[in-house]
């Protein structure tokens, strides 16, 4: 991402090196203490237990793991590639970091009263990591991304203390108003020549909506003053949605400035808005953006 570190003197190497391990240390104590708060602090903690939560957000809380290690593995991959680590190092500990930070929030998770550890979850963040290291592997780049939007869904106000109570915390837990997708270049992926540019993608997504609660809890415990539509309050119906849209993978357009290589890779974490065509069980619909 930021280029090669051939020609960088061993001492520059070396302060790289400590400002990557010094700030990941940081980012990772930072974001530990705000989702303890968000996630954790509303539980007593108890004996370890497991916890078979698979069913009960229609799988988007798996996209969310998935995609959570997915783009910590292949940024941290880009940063210990920047510090000068080898090849085989950046496989071994940067793609795996994603992987160790959410280990670490599942133990958590198996302390909790509230929740437990899952299976579920270690599948897809070693799904996640898995994809961005393999690619890195055999193509020393990635060509097949995750991504990820949000589009307000209106419904944690009904239950907040679940969904969110502002912004950053529904970017998090309100699992209706978000989007996986699966974004790709076919000609890329397969090297292929094209007059095609290389930087537009199709992009398949997933998400799913009327889920004020978690499918197998006996009830729900609503904590603001408004009142959920009469549908919503004892059994909302769940909906699977499936989208087709064009995409940009900006790693894909040529610059020689080291800066905008790292811009665009991290701005390749989100989907960009684009017109798509959302397909579930009553229909098929057209939207401006997704």
């Amino acid at each position: 991402m930021f280029g090669k570190t051939d020609s960088l003197p061993n001492k520059n190497l070396k302060q790289r090196k400590i400002l990557l391990l010094s700030g990941t240390g940081i980012t990772a104590i930072g974001t530990s203490v705000y989702l303890n708060k968000v996630w954790f602090s509303q539980y007593n903690t108890g004996k370890f237990h497991w916890f078979n939560d698979n069913q009960g957000w229609m799988q988007m809380d798996k996209f969310g793991h998935t995609y959570s290690c997915f783009t910590s593995g292949r940024l941290m991959m880009d940063a210990f590639d920047w510090a000068g680590f080898s090849k085989n190092q950046k496989l071994l500990y940067g793609g795996t970091m994603g992987l160790v930070y959410m280990t670490g929030f599942e133990i958590m998770d198996g302390f909790s009263a509230g929740w437990g550890f899952s299976y579920g979850d270690m599948l897809a963040n070693a799904v996640g990591t898995g994809l961005a290291i393999s690619q890195e592997s055999l193509w020393n780049q990635q060509r097949i991304w995750l991504k990820y939007s949000y589009y307000e869904s209106g419904l944690a106000r009904y239950n907040p203390n679940l969904l969110g109570k502002n912004l950053p915390e529904k970017l998090l837990k309100d699992y209706n108003a978000q989007i996986y997708w699966l974004s790709f270049n076919p000609f890329v992926v397969f090297n292929k020549q094209t007059k095609v540019p290389k930087w537009i993608n199709l992009s398949f997504g997933y998400g799913a909506s009327g889920m004020l609660r978690a499918q197998g809890y006996n009830s729900v415990t609503y904590t603001s003053n408004a009142t959920p539509p009469v549908e919503y309050q004892y059994s909302a119906e769940r909906i699977r949605n499936y989208y087709f849209s064009l995409d940009i993978d900006f790693t894909q357009i040529k610059t020689k400035s080291k800066f905008l290589k790292a811009v665009f890779s991290c701005v390749n974490s989100v989907k960009i808005p684009a017109p798509a065509l959302q397909f579930n069980k009553n229909g098929a619909r057209f939207f401006y953006f997704r």
